[in-house]
């Protein structure tokens, strides 16, 4: 019986692994587009601004422009959801035919900050 219990865990902990190395964090998937460190911190901080006068509202939307890469961008609150902002974000890198997508989640904690969340 002990180890059965084992050879499971040991399953669950490889299982658990496996799906965490298929999850990119969000500066990585940024930088894949062609994004800088500087730009990041502006997705960031256009993010952050839908946050300051607490919860935002669905279709609220916040624009950032990078002057020195020639990124810009636009994040958008899809919907809020079990106290969740669910976030769309439109990145166009400098030379980029189209923009990129990526979907992001911030929940209030129990202190009520938000936090990103896979």
């Amino acid at each position: 019986m002990k180890r059965l219990i084992t050879a499971v865990l040991a399953a669950s902990a490889l299982a658990g692994a496996a799906v965490m190395a298929e999850a990119k964090p969000l500066s990585r998937i940024i930088a894949e587009m062609g994004l800088s460190p500087a730009d990041f911190e502006m997705v960031n901080a256009a993010s952050n601004s839908l946050f300051a006068d607490g919860a935002p509202s669905a279709g609220q939307e916040a624009e950032w422009q990078n002057e020195a890469t020639g990124a810009k961008g636009t994040v958008r609150v899809r919907e809020m959801r079990d106290n969740c902002a669910h976030l769309q974000h439109f990145i166009l890198p400098k030379g980029a035919d189209a923009s990129n997508q990526v979907r992001t989640r911030r929940c209030r904690d129990a202190s009520g900050n938000w936090v990103l969340t896979p």
